[in-house]
């Protein structure tokens, strides 16, 4: 089923260091690099490429002179924050940044010359940006920066965003909130950062309807998630039949993360990487370019993203025993509360995306 599959990761991305006290580990990146190496799954299906840096009229797809600038001058300095208090701007930080950009740029240059079917940048993600600001940890939005690149540089008009980070895609969101193309996301939501994608940000102008957002419950495990996904994403990507698809895959939803809340487990991103990858052999002629996000327990983010690459590259690993122990053993049951909650926001996206003519 599958193609030729990038895996997009440079040690440029270790720079992407706000110190030893903050939540975020770049270590996280070269440990699912590592993991990928020893399991044993790079031939001349699935390829390891490093990127170069995005330029300064890369990242102005989505941000202004005024801010690339700003960043740049504060993180040579390495003092204060790039934000109201997540994201210090610390020395090296704007060039790791510019590495991360050029690694989603590579992917969707590899997917669109047919070089590969597939990619995963492992240190993209950063989908809290936005045009004049860092946000949550992300510098330069480069899952809007890759839409953008293949919107205005190769011509592609369907692009479709799907966001499962366990928080809300808002960056990403209000890039494209008044344009054509389809954003979803699946969030945690209730008095937790960044206090949007409520099922009623629906976009505006052009863009009405193409802002789809789940909002879900605090304690929302796998039935639940798989079933707000099921019910919801792929009804919508078959109607709409983007020319490519994008995927934040953050897996800050896994029920060990300390900052989320969510409870899901590799059964998840398993199924929905899978899902994922179906949907884009069946309408996007194959192109699925991925990136990481979230994820704050290391050695639980290596062996998710890990699985998640294998599964959208469709390759067996050689280290069996290695492989056998990437999988989370399976959590009780959802909690019957959460699961009408989620059931009743199934409900709610239904009712006012769904009927929308142009979906």
């Amino acid at each position: 089923m599958s193609g030729k599959t990038a895996f997009l990761y440079h040690d440029d991305y270790l720079s992407y260091n706000f110190g030893p006290m903050h939540p975020l580990r770049p270590q996280r990146y070269k440990d699912t690099f590592e993991l990928l190496q020893k399991l044993g799954v790079f031939d001349e299906k699935v390829k390891h490429y490093k990127p170069g840096h995005a330029s300064e009229k890369d990242l102005m797809l989505v941000h202004s002179k005024e801010y690339i600038r700003m960043v740049k001058m504060q993180c040579e300095t390495g003092t204060g924050y790039l934000d109201y208090g997540d994201t210090p701007a610390r020395r090296g930080v704007y060039e790791a940044s510019c590495a991360k950009v050029g690694g989603s740029i590579l992917g969707a240059d590899l997917i669109m010359r047919g070089e590969v079917e597939h990619a995963f940048n492992v240190g993209g993600g950063l989908h809290h940006a936005t045009k004049d600001s860092a946000a949550g940890f992300c510098v330069f939005n480069d899952v809007a920066i890759a839409a953008r690149h293949v919107q205005q540089r190769h011509g592609l008009k369907r692009i479709a965003i799907v966001d499962v980070d366990g928080h809300h895609g808002d960056g990403t969101q209000w890039t494209f909130y008044k344009e054509p193309i389809l954003t979803i996301s699946l969030h945690r939501y209730g008095g937790f950062y960044p206090g949007t994608g409520s099922v009623d940000e629906i976009g505006e102008g052009d863009g009405k309807g193409y802002s789809v957002n789940v909002p879900l419950p605090i304690g929302t495990s796998d039935e639940a998630y798989l079933e707000a996904f099921n019910e919801i994403v792929p009804p919508l990507i078959e109607r709409f039949k983007p020319e490519i698809l994008l995927t934040q895959f953050g897996v800050d939803t896994h029920y060990q993360d300390p900052l989320v809340g969510l409870a899901l487990t590799t059964k998840s991103y398993i199924k929905v990487s899978s899902t994922l990858h179906q949907l884009a052999h069946k309408i996007s002629k194959g192109r699925l370019l991925v990136f990481g996000g979230g994820g704050y327990e290391p050695s639980n983010v290596s062996r998710c993203w890990a699985l998640i690459f294998i599964t959208i590259a469709d390759v067996t690993p050689k280290d069996e025993d290695t492989y056998k122990g990437l999988f989370d053993r399976d959590i009780k049951a959802q909690n019957p509360r959460i699961l009408k909650k989620v059931r009743d926001t199934i409900k709610d996206v239904k009712k006012i995306v769904f009927p929308l003519h142009h979906l």
